[in-house]
């Protein structure tokens, strides 16, 4: 049996907080469960968060107009991207799964971690205009969000303060890591452990301890299929699956609900 190959993609400072410990719980356990284990510790490398004409060696196609895109895509072609990002897609064209642990800022990723994102994955690299969503690049791997919130679990409900969950994970979730094909494992969401007694935290990292265990094995996220759009009619869905669902009490995803109710925990739990 072939060892399954994991890349954990970290974004935190301090090697005593919470996520650094969720990042040892799961390098821990997936070693012992015969996983090759690759962690890209982003502070510790000082990675370039931002995108730019630095990260092509050599010339540009047109320095005048620069189009990071375009001019990153002829780079990888060539293979003339910087040595950090042909790093970081080796990483990850090895990688059956792709953990990112982090703690949640202004509702999204860290900086350093967006950065990451943006500048490894490169058009053609990650992503075409044919190969994306269920047609994507990486529909054979699985990825997921592992992190923290500083607002406990109440707030971030469908009628809390923060608003669903559900909602701010779409763009992230949908947006990113389904667009370049991944199947997407639902989350692991640690509510507010700065704000809850030791022992508590203790009980977090064993919850992901446990679902370390079976994690190679779950089912991912469900997203509409990309043939269930009409290219030729800018994406929309095509009119018999919109019939399809016209008599469901819930839309088909957080994003395409088709101005119904949202699907419960669409964007937090499998199989449903």
């Amino acid at each position: 049996m072939v060892s399954k190959q994991v890349l954990i993609v970290y974004a935190h400072q301090s090697s005593g907080s919470f996520n650094s410990a969720a990042k040892d719980v799961a390098v821990e356990v997936l070693t012992a469960k015969g996983c090759a284990v690759e962690v890209s510790d982003l502070y510790a490398m000082t990675f370039k968060a931002t995108a730019t004409a630095e990260d092509i060696t050599g010339k540009v196609k047109n320095a005048d107009h620069f189009c990071y895109g375009e001019e990153t895509k002829l780079a990888w072609e060539a293979g003339k991207l910087t040595a950090d990002i042909t790093e970081e897609q080796r990483k990850l064209t090895e990688a059956d799964l792709v953990i990112f642990q982090f703690p949640m800022y202004w509702f999204t990723v860290p900086a350093i971690m967006k950065g990451w994102m943006d500048r490894v994955f490169t058009l053609g690299f990650a992503f075409t205009h044919e190969k994306r969503y269920s047609q994507g690049i990486f529909k054979d791997k699985k990825a997921m969000l592992s992190f923290t919130t500083g607002s406990q679990e109440s707030m971030f409900s469908s009628n809390g303060i923060n608003g669903d969950m559900n909602v701010t994970l779409w763009p992230l979730q949908n947006g990113i890591l389904h667009y370049c094909g991944f199947q997407v494992l639902a989350p692991q969401i640690f509510w507010a452990p700065s704000h809850v007694p030791s022992e508590a935290r203790g009980t977090m990292l064993e919850g992901w301890r446990t679902r370390m265990q079976g994690l190679l094995g779950e089912n991912p996220l469900a997203f509409t299929p990309l043939d269930c759009f009409d290219g030729e009619k800018g994406y929309q869905l095509k009119p018999e699956v919109h019939e399809k669902h016209a008599a469901k009490e819930f839309g088909l995803t957080v994003g395409t609900h088709l101005g119904k109710a949202l699907p419960p925990n669409n964007q937090m739990k499998a199989g449903v």
